[in-house]
């Protein structure tokens, strides 16, 4: 990376460690962390319904936050390694893991450096909601993706679909406000007092750098790492309300009857030839 890339992702660790603890509070029960201590919480229907049996499977999860959803994998049986940027967060993953007696490991590391950072392979690879915006490089992150895994190993990926994000709702109306691809020397910069979840308390870390990558390209640096993809989905909900104008409905926030109708989530899965 170059100096000005790091100094856009150490902004981004300052502000991530700041949300940690507005997170873990969950006073808006964004993340339903009461749920999953009682054992109710499960992954979001995307990921429930495309990921597979994980039991027995040797999983990282990388940009695990503070390990909610590391440990949800952990309770349907797999052996999991939750890795984050944040130190914060990975504290407070060890303490929630230890606090509700699921084995998991947990380690401190930009993704760029997982290989080094983590011992053997994977036979999983899973990311989702929110995670490749806070990256410069997606042909590295490609290749340390197929780094970890084993031949015949998989990656499942879920996220806000990138032809959404380049949209803004301006007076009810969606309008295109940022480019398909962005540079990894010219990140959106955004300011921004609360994190996301509803919680008001102020952030002191507000600036924030993000990127946004179009879905041929996340496939083409797929690809280039030797990866095969073997789906790609399309989604008309998120977990998450993108937009003001979006409605709940059972599978999540969905733009409303008369909007344009476009994807809002994608998910996919790759995998590593067997030899």
């Amino acid at each position: 990376m170059t100096v000005t890339t790091d100094a856009f992702i150490a902004a981004n660790r300052r502000n991530w460690d700041e949300r940690v603890v507005i997170h873990r509070r969950d006073a808006t029960r964004f993340y339903a962390i009461d749920d999953f201590l009682a054992g109710n919480k499960k992954l979001h229907a995307i990921e429930s319904g495309e990921l597979g049996q994980v039991a027995d499977k040797r999983l990282v999860h990388l940009q695990c936050h503070f390990g909610l959803d590391t440990l949800i994998l952990a309770r349907h049986g797999a052996e999991v390694t939750g890795l984050d940027f944040s130190p914060v967060a990975i504290d407070e993953a060890r303490k929630l893991s230890t606090e509700t007696a699921i084995a998991a490991e947990f380690v401190c590391a930009d993704v760029y450096d997982a290989r080094a950072a983590l011992s053997g392979d994977f036979e999983i690879v899973f990311t989702s909601w929110g995670t490749i915006c806070w990256l410069p490089d997606i042909k590295r992150w490609a290749e340390v993706i197929a780094s970890l895994l084993v031949p015949n190993g998989v990656f499942y990926f879920a996220d806000a679909h990138p032809a959404m994000l380049v949209l803004e709702e301006r007076d009810g109306r969606l309008v295109r406000e940022f480019a398909d691809d962005t540079p990894a020397d010219e990140p959106l910069i955004f300011d921004d007092a609360h994190s996301y979840t509803g919680d008001m308390t102020p952030l002191a870390a507000t600036r924030t750098y993000q990127w946004i990558h179009s879905l041929p390209r996340i496939r083409q640096a797929l690809a280039a790492a030797g990866l095969s993809v073997e789906f790609v989905h399309e989604h008309s909900w998120l977990p998450w309300p993108p937009f003001p104008m979006c409605e709940r409905g059972a599978e999540g926030f969905r733009l409303p009857d008369g909007a344009p109708q476009l994807p809002l989530a994608v998910s996919l899965r790759a995998r590593k030839p067997a030899c």
